[in-house]
């Protein structure tokens, strides 16, 4: 392929990202100063090199998968940010009151508000993370028919969950406070997975004799871990509805297969990486949907580590992309 059809290749990948309509031989014929003989001559050959294809009966081309990769592989030059989206980016990850998970997922939110896609970050699996602490905090009740607390788990890398939660009544609250005390002094360093195991052959037989509901005590802090690990899906998005409002997913069978598979956490996880540069996987090679582009990449910043992603069409502005995934990734990894 010679250097004009690669341009032509680029023009027409550009033109349809912006426009999301097929481009004709004749609207290609000023920017080449060709005739338009030989600019379909040159459509002719990128469409038998499979990099273009015709759309219905338009007379016009959109780019084919492959067509988009040669693009990515071969033409696209990175995007410069603007100033105000680098002064977005850096006031969330210049602020240190954030622990870096929170930065990162804060950051994803400007990516998707900037690109109008939608932002995905997969964290290291919480099941991975140890116990620091468990708190148990008394909620006043109005009616006084039920007893409430919010269970607060924090983990050795600083992540905090919290629940709130209905006590049966033949529970005291003093009682999980003081086993709470005891998790915390014989538990710190163990697994979350590893927790409910632990509190069934250890702490169960030291608190019988202090604790008179110590069954449903320790019932209730096994339901409780077993729930922060299960629960917490390690997965965060933003603009998840953003694509809907993209051209390509206006017939309802396509809005409601694309809405299936982001509540699908097993598929979401799948786009989960190991990579450490900029992965580029459009359509079928997602293995997620044939009518989406994913590009991602994995983080590592101390003990936080995870996969951040940008889910949309085919036709997404790839060039902006890229850059600012490589922005957050280098400023947060430096």
């Amino acid at each position: 392929m010679g250097e004009r059809q690669e341009e032509l290749l680029k023009e027409i990948v550009e033109t349809y990202i912006k426009t999301f309509k097929p481009v004709s031989s004749k609207s290609l014929v000023d920017k080449f100063n060709c005739s338009s003989a030989t600019i379909r001559n040159d459509m002719g050959m990128l469409e038998d090199l499979g990099l273009i294809e015709k759309e219905h009966t338009s007379s016009g081309r959109i780019p084919s998968e492959k067509g988009y990769k040669y693009y990515v592989n071969h033409l696209m030059q990175p995007k410069e940010m603007t100033g105000e989206d680098v002064l977005k980016l850096q006031t969330i990850l210049s602020n240190n009151s954030l622990v870096v998970s929170d930065a990162i997922t804060k950051c994803m939110e400007i990516i998707s508000d900037i690109t109008h896609y939608t932002s995905v970050v997969i964290g290291s699996s919480k099941s991975n993370n140890t116990l620091k602490q468990i708190s148990i905090i008394p909620l006043d009740d109005d009616d006084g028919d039920e007893q409430r607390v919010v269970a607060v788990l924090i983990t050795n890398r600083g992540y905090v969950e919290n629940k709130q939660v209905n006590i049966p009544p033949n529970i005291n609250i003093r009682e999980l406070t003081k086993t709470c005390e005891i998790i915390n002094r014989a538990l710190v360093g163990t697994p979350l997975d590893k927790v409910s195991e632990r509190l069934e052959l250890e702490i169960k037989p030291r608190i019988k004799n202090v604790i008179e509901k110590y069954e449903e005590v320790c019932n209730f802090f096994s339901t409780a871990f077993h729930d922060f690990t299960m629960n917490s899906s390690d997965i965060f998005f933003s603009g998840k509805t953003n694509i809907l409002d993209l051209p390509e997913y206006n017939e309802p069978n396509k809005i409601k297969d694309i809405i299936a598979k982001l509540e699908d956490v097993e598929l979401v996880k799948r786009i989960e990486t190991g990579d450490e540069g900029i992965s580029i996987y459009i359509g079928e090679e997602t293995e997620f949907d044939s009518d989406v582009t994913i590009i991602k990449t994995h983080y590592s910043v101390g003990n936080d580590e995870g996969t951040l992603a940008i889910i949309g069409p085919k036709r997404m502005e790839y060039d902006k992309v890229v850059t600012l995934l490589n922005f957050l990734k280098n400023y947060i990894e430096k």
